[in-house]
């Protein structure tokens, strides 16, 4: 019998963890433990199951204990929870829930794979069977069942992170009528304001209303339904509530073993996701891993880096030596027919942490379509590159947009990783054809972009440069003219690219110049040809005003 390995919670990181350890070592004994009624669940298609997407409860079930036990010869124990682990003896004591019984198991290595669960703030009125949080499968069967047995017809979502959202979307799909509620002044904490605000507009141009920088004092169940009171003092009715605040990692077996811990109750490991008990290791949401942008200790909790994370524990019991390289952030969300994806770092970290634009890191914001616009179905996409300055090093990447989102952020994800810089993104050789791309397909563009960035061709304006007047400034139009009749940016002058040439004599070389167009491309166009002419304060405004009419959607529909 070769090494006995126990692995405590058995969704994505666990379950990798098992499986990979069977593959490298026939002779393991290897037990894995669940306290819930799953295992290898998809927790991510989850709201897609409430809101009958994926109508096939069983679609969510990566894998049963019977399959895990036939295919890989791995007893799994599901509704057994680890309640205590003794290093000096190296044993664990586990609950046979079922059965109410505590037995003792000994180990070899242990993997802790705990995962997370879902933050329920000490709100008043939380114990009310309306308010419901999303994170298991029972929470599902208990959300559906709540929505069909008391007639539900409308929800309050707390929360606008990526479940949350996601969930909000999903009732939608079922024809509530659908609340967000989010304490910060956006949806979305990865992204930056200006790309959330695109987001917002979707959300409410399909019904969702939302509520932000507010947060909720305490819910009242009338019986019927609840009342959600805000910290403003705003007052919603609804007959649902799903909190989706957040996660906490579960870290208190760890914790109450003696393992070096973090502050927010996260297991510190090192590279080989050993904990400071060489026999432990701990994978997924639970540990405290390494910001691969910053090289600052971080917390993540997704599914990828989890799985990853799995198997490199198991590589390292079965004798190797492999390391986990640092976790990215890669992830994406979808919003109805919008999708939105970030990589890395964002723009608010930097200046929290005391960056500067322009001296430690610059910007560039492209907006350009999914593919050849003279093929049919060409969408906007809208991406913001963040990278380092002077080295382009790439700090991060967000996109908004309706098609080629994901094959975009992927590509930034993968030049990341492996070292590229912002410049070095216009040498990619990205695969053309008119339904995928543009012959300069927009990663290309933003290699261009930054080059002309880092060598003084172009400056870009800050996308709310224009919310305050200025009469110091001229805000340069270049569209042709009947553009300009379907909608101008209030206090613009618009003089169309093919007559610039003839009528710069008559702008104010004194003054500061933001020229823009519909994405930047004329824009851009024009700001070259006013620098070649000796105007000294040319600025180009991010995406034209299809990215100006998208971050300021509010005022425009008012």
């Amino acid at each position: 019998m070769g090494k006995k390995v126990l692995i405590v919670g058995g969704v994505a990181g666990g379950a990798s963890a098992a499986a990979r350890m069977r593959r490298l070592d026939e002779t393991a004994q290897i037990i894995l433990f669940e306290r819930g009624e799953y295992i290898s669940y998809a927790n991510c298609g989850l709201p897609y199951f409430v809101g009958g997407v994926i109508a096939d409860r069983d679609e969510l079930l990566l894998q049963t204990p019977e399959d895990m036990r036939g295919r890989y010869r791995i007893d799994v124990r599901v509704q057994h929870e680890v309640k205590a682990i003794h290093r000096d003896t190296q044993t664990v004591d586990v609950l046979d829930i079922q059965r109410g019984t505590v037995y003792s198991e000994s180990y070899d290595a242990l993997v802790l794979a705990p995962g997370s669960s879902p933050l329920l703030p000490p709100i008043p009125g939380r114990e009310s069977d309306r308010v419901l949080s999303l994170w298991t499968v029972p929470d599902t069967d208990r959300i559906r069942a709540v929505i069909k047995e008391k007639n539900v017809k409308s929800a309050v979502v707390v929360g606008g992170g990526f479940i949350g959202l996601e969930t909000a979307e999903n009732l939608r799909h079922l024809r509530l009528k659908v609340s967000v509620v989010e304490m910060l002044n956006q949806v979305m904490a990865p992204f930056d304001y200006e790309m959330a605000q695109l987001m917002h507009q979707q959300l409410t141009a399909h019904g969702v209303d939302l509520t932000l920088d507010d947060g909720v004092d305490s819910f009242t169940d009338t019986g019927s339904g609840v009342i959600v009171r805000l910290k403003s003092g705003k007052e919603i009715a609804t007959d649902l509530v799903i909190l989706s605040i957040g996660v906490r990692p579960n870290g208190e077996l760890a914790k109450a073993a003696g393992l070096n811990m973090n502050a927010r109750g996260g297991v510190i490991t090192d590279n080989q996701m050993r904990t400071s008990d060489p026999a432990i290791y701990a994978v997924g949401d639970a540990v405290e891993v390494t910001d691969f942008v910053t090289g600052q200790p971080t917390m993540i909790p997704l599914a990828g880096p989890a799985n990853k994370q799995g198997r490199i524990a198991a590589d390292n019991i079965a004798g190797g030596d492999v390391t986990y390289k640092g976790t990215q952030g890669a992830a994406i969300v979808k919003l109805f027919d919008l999708t939105a994806a970030s990589v890395g770092t964002n723009e608010k970290a930097l200046t929290k942490g005391g960056r500067t634009k322009g001296t430690d890191y610059d910007v560039v914001t492209l907006a350009q379509n999914s593919h050849a616009i003279y093929y049919p179905g060409a969408s906007p996409l809208t991406i913001k590159l963040i990278f380092s300055l002077p080295d382009a090093r790439i700090l991060g990447a967000q996109i908004v947009g309706w098609g080629g989102v994901d094959k975009r952020i992927d590509t930034l994800s993968v030049a990341m990783r492996l070292g590229a810089t912002a410049v070095d993104l216009k040498d990619l050789e990205m695969a053309y054809a008119p339904p995928y791309s543009s012959a300069k397909d927009p990663v290309n563009m933003l290699g261009f972009m930054a080059e002309n960035v880092l060598t003084g061709k172009v400056r870009f304006a800050a996308w709310d440069a224009l919310d305050t007047p200025d009469d110091n400034r001229i805000l340069l139009d270049v569209r042709e003219g009947e553009e300009c009749a379907a909608y101008a940016i209030p206090g613009s002058l618009n003089i169309p690219l093919g007559q610039l040439r003839a009528n710069m004599h008559t702008l104010d070389r004194s003054k500061e110049i933001i020229v823009l167009c519909a994405i930047g491309v004329r824009a851009y166009n024009a700001s070259r040809l006013l620098m070649n002419e000796g105007f000294q304060d040319v600025k180009l405004y991010p995406g034209g005003t299809t990215f100006y009419s998208s971050t300021h959607y509010e005022e425009l529909e008012t």
